[in-house]
């Protein structure tokens, strides 16, 4: 049997001690992790990790199903192909904020994807008040194009009183 790779993905109410619970259960049951993203988003905690290990097909579920229900977490785990250390490194950073409605998401990924943009990394957050809130966006990516043209894609948000910042990544490799 060889090893699988399997994306472990985790949802449940945010409480000490949830990653310290289940990544001692991977250990037990002989598992290694790759990559995760493990954070908290609204109360919730939500983890991400890529598991491997040469176990039969449902060793995984049944195994880590006692200590997912302790923890209150709903789980999926999904067979994956691992492609480690073939990392992108971002070139342009875009940073957005404005009033929060629906579709701001849509709309700024939706003309990052048309201008080429490919996100590597976005994070969001709801800040301000429950009458007055205010939608954030850290997008971390990478283009071929320069950072005028994404300027440009994103300049139709910008008329329509959205805050967006684009900028370059400088990055020294080693």
């Amino acid at each position: 049997m060889t090893d699988q790779w399997h994306m472990l993905t985790l949802i449940g109410e945010d409480k000490p001690g949830i990653v310290a619970a289940v990544t001692q259960a991977l250990f037990d049951l002989g598992l290694n992790l790759g990559e995760t993203s493990m954070l908290r988003l609204g109360g919730n905690f939500t983890i991400m990790m890529m598991v491997t290990g040469s176990h039969p097909d449902g060793f995984l579920e049944d195994r880590l199903k006692p200590v997912i229900e302790a923890q209150g977490m709903c789980m999926h785990i999904d067979p994956i192909q691992a492609r480690l250390h073939q990392h992108l490194v971002p070139n342009i950073q875009v940073t957005v904020s404005g009033a929060d409605r629906a579709g701001i998401v849509a709309q700024v990924t939706g003309a990052l994807a048309a201008a080429g943009f490919n996100i590597l990394d976005l994070e969001s957050d709801v800040a301000g008040t429950a009458n007055r809130p205010v939608y954030i966006m850290q997008i971390a990516g990478v283009a071929d194009a320069p950072v005028e043209s994404i300027e440009d894609a994103l300049e139709p948000l910008r008329r329509d009183g959205v805050d967006v910042n684009v900028s370059a990544i400088e990055t020294y490799i080693g």
